[in-house]
């Protein structure tokens, strides 16, 4: 059955990868939501799914050999809140970019970068609102 779990994770990550290339902003969101579930089934398939023992302890023992191993349950859990934390301040990236310049398109939002062959990018657009103006920003 590992072998399976292996292809599925080369799927996965061949798939993310296409998807975080794209041009599209929410290909791009669901690409990072794709590679985050790749990464549980790599910690998943690290933490060797062979044993079929339950996890009870024998009468007159006073441990338990041969259980399932927790440790790979905590890290996918973990990962599962880092991921769900990088989605969440993409998104939020995106849509103040998409408030600030009225478009998703990764091409178009290269205002900060001098336009091939020409003259420098048009300066920033107005300040939207909730945006700290430069003189108020800790330092």
């Amino acid at each position: 059955m590992e072998p399976v779990f292996a292809l599925a994770f080369g799927v996965l990550v061949a798939a993310s990868t296409y998807l975080i290339m794209s041009r599209n902003v929410l290909r791009i969101v669901l690409g990072l939501l794709v590679l985050g579930n790749a990464a549980n089934l790599s910690i998943f398939l690290a933490g060797r799914m062979g044993t079929r023992t339950p996890p009870l302890v024998p009468e007159g023992a006073t441990t338990l050999v041969g259980g399932a191993n927790p440790l790979p349950q905590a890290l996918i859990l973990t990962a599962i809140v880092i991921s769900f934390a990088l989605i969440a301040f993409t998104v939020i990236l995106f849509e103040s970019a998409h408030r600030r310049f009225g478009t998703l398109d990764t091409e178009a939002l290269r205002d900060a970068e001098p336009k091939p062959g020409g003259k420098p990018a048009p300066a920033a657009a107005a300040p939207v609102a909730g945006d700290v103006p430069a003189a108020e920003t800790v330092r």
